[in-house]
């Protein structure tokens, strides 16, 4: 067989024709297209890190996120229990205060009562002595009695101080003219000297004026200006009615 040289060469030209158009019209679109799926495909793969990396950063933020609210929840808990704890010890000790007062209120109350009774048996007996007291002087009262309460007020008159003697001046002011001098039974010369003489010692120059009064039961009643000195039986006996009569008002108060 025969090469024709011409059918090769035409051969050869049109198989380089058919290479031009595959790579022009058939291998260059389909690289096209091949590089646009793996842009696609590298796009879909970066995507997916980013998305990755995202999903680590935000799984880092929520445990982070977690662990803060661990921190805030154990805070919290703390504060409430330190709370709770304060509020507890204020509450012990507004009890205490509470108990305290209660206690000193029944301590005070039990002493009010127990002063209340020991003054109504105070005052029970007070009452009693005077009442013995004051019959027991009824009967007492006679002329011996009164001789010693004269002889009593002539001693205490004649032992006043200088300072008793001014304070008793200048109450009674200017110095009277009489003295008037009553007692329950007749005195006798020698008292009513002895009281002259310690009156006008003591710096009275007055008369002294003696009536008897038997209301008096025993002992003197002397009038000498504004001073009074009542030195007998029935003055004492007053006394000790309006301190009987004292201490049964003050038991009814107190009742």
């Amino acid at each position: 067989m025969e090469l024709n040289w011409s059918t090769f060469l035409l051969e050869i030209i049109n198989f380089l024709v058919l290479l031009w158009i595959l790579k022009h019209f058939l291998y260059k679109p389909v690289l096209n297209i091949i590089a646009k799926r793996q842009e696609g495909v590298d796009k879909v793969l970066d995507d997916a890190q980013t998305l990755r990396s995202e999903a680590e950063t935000m799984q880092q933020q929520y445990e982070a996120r977690l662990d803060h609210w661990e921190q805030e929840r154990q805070q919290a808990r703390d504060t409430l229990k330190r709370e709770l704890e304060a509020v507890r010890n204020k509450k012990l000790e507004e009890l205490k205060s509470t108990l305290a007062l209660e206690r000193e209120k029944i301590r005070v109350a039990d002493t009010q009562r127990l002063g209340d009774q020991q003054r109504k048996v105070e005052a029970t007996a007070m009452a009693h002595g005077a009442q013995f007291a004051g019959r027991l002087l009824k009967q007492a009262a006679g002329p011996e009695v009164e001789a010693h309460l004269v002889n009593l007020v002539i001693a205490e008159l004649g032992q006043l101080t200088t300072d008793q003697l001014k304070a008793l001046h200048s109450h009674n002011g200017a110095s009277p003219s009489q003295v008037i001098v009553q007692s329950a039974y007749p005195l006798p010369q020698e008292q009513r000297q002895l009281l002259q003489q310690v009156i006008n010692q003591n710096g009275w120059q007055a008369e002294l004026v003696f009536k008897e009064e038997p209301e008096l039961l025993a002992g003197l009643h002397i009038a000498m200006g504004a001073w009074i000195l009542a030195a007998n039986l029935r003055d004492e006996l007053r006394g000790f009615a309006e301190l009987t009569a004292l201490s049964d008002k003050n038991s009814l108060e107190r009742e």
